[in-house]
């Protein structure tokens, strides 16, 4: 039977942090950005966990799971 093979589009988005959670990026900050406030941009720029619930999909799509 042939490896599984890791979703490279997952794999660009997302990285697991030392005690299992998934790192993710904010969406919204590539463009458009002349009428969002300055507060909100800079919060967009943070990384962010990943919702449990989602949780399960992307250890599948980044083959781990």
């Amino acid at each position: 039977m042939p490896k599984m093979k890791t979703n490279s589009s997952a794999k660009k988005r997302f990285r697991l942090t030392g005690t299992g959670k998934i790192k993710r990026k904010h969406a919204f900050k590539s463009h458009i950005l002349t009428k969002k406030s300055k507060d909100r941009k800079r919060r967009l720029t943070k990384t962010t966990l990943v919702h449990p619930g989602d949780m399960k999909n992307i250890l599948k799509l980044l083959s781990l799971k």
